[in-house]
C-alpha cells in the first residue's frame, strides 16, 4: 500500500512516446461559439499549450490569439453579443468557486466584470445587447441568486432560493430573462420561470405540476429575432427529451413533429426560420434541420459517429464537432471542409466500437466494447464506467480506452439505467437504490462478457472516474469476489461526508436521488455508500482525488482510504493540486500512466501461469477525457453535475 503525491517518480517515457501518450498530447480544439451580432468573432478551447485555455478568433482576418493563461487550465468563456469582449470564470485550481472576468477581444488587461459580486459557484450567464448581464451564483449560505448587472452601477438581485436554479437565456431585446428552477425540490426535473429585468413574473411552465410529476423542462434558447418572444424548450412529455415552442408572452405553445427515437435537441438557425436538431440514439448522434410547421425534419449528413455540438451559420451552413471511437475529433462544415485545425501532429486512430445488447433486471442494457486489433478472447479486460450518473457513453474518441485496447485489454461500456439518450424511464430508474442499480446492470454485462468469451474472469478491472469512480468502490465492496482490481478517480466513496462538503448544487441532486439528506433517510445513504462496505473489498484498489474537488470533496476520499490502510488492505492513493479533473495535458498523461503501471503490477497471472509482464502487453504499443475518464478529451468538461 502506498500514497503517491504530485511529486512521485513515474517511469520515464521512451524517447518516442507511445501513440497513447500522442493521443493525449495531439491539439485538439472546441467547435467555435461565435457572436451573434459579429459572426466573424468567434472563442473557442484547446490545448495546443499542454493546457487547456480560451482561444479568440477573427475569422475574416485568421488571427487567433490566446485569452486566458492559467497553471490549471481555463474552459468557461462567452463572447458578448457584438464581439467586442470575452467573459471568462475564474476559480482556484479546479475548485469551481469564483467570479467572471472580461478582456477585450483584441487583447488587453483582464477587469472584474461583476463588481459588487463575490466569489460563488457558475449558475448560468446571459448577456445583453446593451451590456447589461443576468449573472447566475450559487453559494452554500445562499442557494441560488441571480442578479442584473448593468455597467456603472450596483448589481440587482432579481431572484433568490434555497434550491438550485440557473440563468437559461436572456431575449433578444433584453426585455425577457429564462429561468431553470427545482423550487419544488426534484433537483433532476426543472420547471421554468421567464422573468422581467425588474424580476417580476411574466409566465410560469411546469411539467413537474409542483413536483409531484418527474418531467422535467429545459431552455434552448429565445428566437433570435428582435420583437419574437418564443422559447425554444426542451420537454420530456413524451418519455424522451424533444423540442418544443413556447411563447410566454403570448400564453402558445407549439408542438414541433420531430418523430426520432431517443433524446433531441435542438437550436435556432440565426434567422429563426428554422431548427437546427442534435438527435441523439444509442450511442450515436446525427443532425436535422426543422421548418415550425413542415411535416418532417430533414437530414444534415455527418458520418457515422458523435456529434458532440453544432451551430448553424447565418449563410446556412452547419458547423459540428464530430468523432468517433476510431478516429479522433474534427470541426467540420456541411462544406465539407474542416473549419479549425489545430497545430502540430494528429492524435493517431484507434479501433472502432462494437455494440452489445444485454438483457437485464430493468430491461436491455446497452454497452460498447472495444477490443484488441490482434489477438483472439478472452482478454483481460477493463470496464470503463461513465460518470454523470446522467450521461452516457457514445461513439466517440476516447483516449482513456484506447490506452487500455493498446495494452492488450479489451474495453466494455456501459450505458446502465440512469443513463441519457434511452429515455426518460431509463435515466430516472436509479432512485433511492442509488449505485446499487447500476450496479446490477453492469453485473449483468459483466456475465455476458465472461459467458461469451470476450472477457477474462480473473481478470476484470472495474474503473471509472467520478460517479464512475463511486460505483468502482461500491462494486468492489457488495461485488467483492467479481472483480481482480479496481481503478477509482475523483471518486464518491462517504456518501455521508461527500454530501456535508460538497457543492450546494449536488446536495440537491443527492436529496433528489436519495429522497432526503442522510439525517432523513440514514438507512439509503448507508446501503448507497462505499464506506459501508470498505472491509469486504478483497481487491487492490487505486485512487486518484483532487484536492480542490468541490463534487467529490477530498475529506470523504481520505476516510475511506484511512479505513482501507487500518486494516492493510492493498491500495495507492494519488492526490493532485486540481478539482474534479484536470486540464493539464501532461497531469492527464501521468495520470493515465500510474493507473497502467498499478494494474501491470497487481493483476493475477493469465491462466496457465504466464505472467502480465508489462512489456507482454505491449506497453509501448499503439494504446488509453474522452467518457472513460471523464473530461479527459474535452467532451464532458463537468462529470456529476
Amino acid at each position: 500500500m502506498s500514497d503517491t503525491q504530485n511529486d512521485a517518480s513515474v517511469p520515464e517515457r521512451e524517447q518516442e512516446p507511445p501513440q497513447w501518450e500522442q493521443r493525449f498530447r495531439a491539439a485538439r480544439v472546441s467547435l467555435p461559439d461565435w457572436a451573434e451580432d459579429a459572426p466573424d468573432r468567434a472563442l473557442f478551447v484547446s490545448n495546443a499549450t499542454g493546457t487547456y485555455e480560451l482561444y479568440a478568433w477573427d475569422r475574416a482576418t485568421g488571427k487567433q490569439r490566446q485569452v486566458t493563461d492559467r497553471p490549471n487550465g481555463t474552459t468557461d468563456g462567452v463572447l458578448t453579443p457584438d464581439g467586442q469582449a470575452v467573459w471568462w470564470f475564474a476559480d482556484t485550481d479546479g475548485d469551481e468557486f469564483g467570479v467572471w472576468m472580461r478582456q477585450p477581444f483584441d487583447g488587453g488587461a483582464d477587469e472584474l466584470a461583476t463588481p459588487g459580486l463575490g466569489a460563488s459557484y457558475p449558475a448560468g450567464l446571459a448577456i445583453g445587447r446593451d451590456g447589461t448581464a443576468v449573472v447566475g451564483r450559487s453559494t452554500d449560505e445562499d442557494g441560488t441568486t441571480v442578479h442584473l448587472v448593468r455597467a456603472g452601477a450596483e448589481p440587482v438581485e432579481i431572484y433568490r432560493h434555497r434550491e438550485s436554479a440557473g440563468v437559461g437565456d436572456l431575449s433578444h431585446d433584453g426585455t425577457l430573462i429564462a429561468l431553470e428552477h427545482t423550487e419544488h425540490g426534484d433537483a433532476m426535473h426543472s420547471a421554468l420561470r421567464v422573468v422581467r429585468p425588474d424580476g417580476s413574473t411574466v409566465a410560469e411552465l411546469d411539467d413537474t405540476e409542483g413536483g409531484t410529476k418527474e418531467l422535467g423542462l429545459s431552455v434552448l434558447g429565445f428566437a433570435p429575432v428582435a420583437g419574437d418572444t418564443r422559447l425554444l424548450v426542451g420537454h420530456q412529455r413524451r418519455g424522451r427529451w424533444e423540442p418544443m415552442i413556447w411563447d410566454p408572452v403570448a400564453g402558445t405553445e407549439t408542438d414541433l413533429h420531430v418523430e426520432l427515437p431517443g433524446d433531441a435537441g435542438a437550436e435556432w438557425y440565426p434567422d429563426g426560420s428554422a431548427l437546427l436538431i442534435e438527435h441523439s440514439f444509442e450511442a450515436r448522434s446525427e443532425l436535422w434541420r426543422y421548418e415550425p410547421g413542415a411535416a418532417e425534419p430533414v437530414r444534415v449528413e455527418t458520418p457515422s459517429g458523435t456529434v458532440s455540438g453544432a451551430t448553424a451559420r447565418p449563410d446556412g451552413t452547419v458547423e459540428y464537432l464530430w468523432s468517433s471511437a476510431a478516429q479522433p475529433p474534427a470541426v467540420r462544415s456541411t462544406t465539407g471542409s474542416v473549419v479549425l485545425d489545430p497545430p502540430g501532429a494528429k492524435a493517431p486512430a484507434s479501433v472502432p466500437v462494437r455494440d452489445a445488447w444485454v438483457d437485464g433486471p430493468g430491461g436491455r442494457i446497452h454497452a460498447l466494447v472495444q477490443t484488441p486489433s490482434t489477438g483472439d478472447g478472452p482478454f483481460p479486460t477493463v470496464f470503463e464506467i461513465h460518470g454523470g450518473p446522467t450521461w452516457h457513453d457514445s461513439d466517440a474518441f476516447a483516449s482513456g480506452p484506447a490506452a487500455w485496447v493498446d495494452h492488450g485489454f479489451a474495453v466494455v461500456r456501459v450505458n446502465y439505467r440512469g443513463s441519457t439518450g434511452y429515455g426518460r424511464a431509463w435515466t430516472d430508474a436509479l432512485k433511492h437504490r442509488v449505485g446499487l442499480i447500476e450496479l446490477e446492470d453492469i453485473a449483468a454485462v459483466r456475465e455476458w462478457a465472461v459467458k461469451s468469451g470476450l472477457a477474462d474472469p480473473e481478470r476484470l478491472v472495474l474503473a471509472g472516474g467520478s460517479w464512475g469512480g463511486y460505483l468502482t468502490l461500491l462494486g468492489l465492496g457488495t461485488q467483492p469476489d467479481a472483480w481482480a482490481l479496481g481503478l477509482a478517480a475523483v471518486p464518491v466513496a462517504d456518501y455521508v461526508t461527500a454530501y456535508h462538503d460538497e457543492m450546494e448544487a449536488l446536495k440537491a441532486m443527492d436529496r433528489t436521488l436519495l429522497g432526503g439528506t442522510p439525517e432523513e433517510v440514514p438507512e439509503r445513504f448507508e446501503a448507497s455508500s462505499p464506506l459501508t462496505y470498505v472491509d469486504a473489498v478483497r481487491a487492490p484498489v487505486y485512487i486518484s482525488a483532487g484536492v480542490n474537488d468541490p463534487r467529490c470533496p477530498i475529506r470523504q476520499v481520505e476516510n475511506y482510504v484511512d479505513r482501507l490502510a487500518a486494516r492493510g488492505a492493498v491500495h495507492e492513493v494519488y492526490r493532485y493540486d486540481a478539482g474534479h479533473g484536470s486540464l493539464v495535458v501532461e497531469e492527464r498523461i501521468k495520470q493515465v500512466r500510474l493507473e497502467l503501471d498499478f494494474t501491470l503490477r497487481h493483476l493475477p497471472a493469465r491462466a496457465g501461469g504466464e505472467g502480465q509482464g508489462r512489456e507482454g502487453q505491449g506497453r509501448e504499443g499503439q494504446g488509453r477525457e474522452g467518457q472513460g475518464r471523464e473530461g479527459q478529451d474535452g467532451e464532458e468538461k463537468r462529470p456529476r453535475a
